[in-house]
């Protein structure tokens, strides 16, 4: 009886989770592999950065390759912390952090195309680009349902990469150094299982002083403090606990947890 209820309370709510990897899928993925490595900028970076890399996880008792990575980005100190732990039962530990080079906007979400704003919120990354205009550069799922119901509903735009080139209009780059670094971890990190890459990203960090300083250059603005309290929930219990919730969401586009 007590399942029932507890079924009955889950799809009053409509939450909705993002999707998991196909359980079909084989790992190492040597397809994935093999049309990365096709290109000669993955290559070169493989070449560069994968010696370094591996000292640096085994450095943090994080057995490599990893397949358990997940970034945290901070936008009013440029920060992006890459954090690993060994399965999905171990806590995550902070591998390094790195310094976004460039960031437009202001603090609070992204909520209509051409705004300039760099997302708020919880992703993953969703596609890998060796070609990219930008040197390399990944894909964050950008919109997320929460910004489909919270943003413009016929242009909330797109296209958001953590990527090369240290310029901007909204996304999260990186000088060609790093962003050679991140895509080798990240690509090793897909190649053996890890499909979605969780990405979150934090107006600030929420320390006393954060608080304090959105309580008073924000306080006009409602939405934008609703929606960090939302926030709040997720970074307080990866704070405390250093795991992630699952990413789900209610009818109004909340992030439920």
């Amino acid at each position: 009886m007590r399942l029932i209820c507890a079924l009955i309370c889950l799809l009053s709510l409509q939450i909705i989770v993002q999707a998991q990897p196909p359980l079909e899928t084989k790992y190492p993925d040597l397809a994935f592999q093999n049309y990365q490595m096709s290109f000669e900028r993955v290559r070169l970076a493989y070449a560069k950065h994968e010696p370094a890399v591996k000292r640096m996880f085994e450095s943090k008792d994080i057995k490599y390759p990893c397949k358990n990575i997940l970034y945290r980005g901070f936008k009013a100190t440029n920060d992006l912390e890459l954090w690993a732990r060994n399965s999905i039962q171990d806590t995550f530990t902070l591998i390094k952090t790195y310094k976004i080079c460039a960031l437009s906007g202001i603090l609070g979400p992204k909520r209509v195309e051409g705004d300039k704003q760099v997302p708020e919120g919880f992703y993953f990354i969703a596609e890998f680009n060796p070609k990219s205009e930008y040197y390399l550069s990944m894909l964050v799922n950008y919109p997320n349902y929460s910004d489909l119901i919270a943003g413009d509903k016929s242009r909330p735009g797109g296209d958001i990469y953590i990527h090369g080139a240290c310029m901007t209009v909204g996304c999260m780059p990186m000088t060609n150094e790093w962003i050679e670094e991140l895509y080798i971890i990240s690509m090793i990190s897909r190649i053996h299982g890890e499909l979605n890459i969780p990405v979150h990203i934090f107006p600030l960090r929420y320390t006393q002083k954060g608080l304090d300083y959105i309580g008073r250059e924000y306080k006009n603005e409602a939405e934008k403090q609703k929606f960090w309290v939302n926030l709040k929930r997720a970074y307080d219990y990866f704070e405390a606990t250093h795991k992630s919730l699952p990413v789900m969401y209610d009818e109004k586009g909340d992030y439920a947890f």
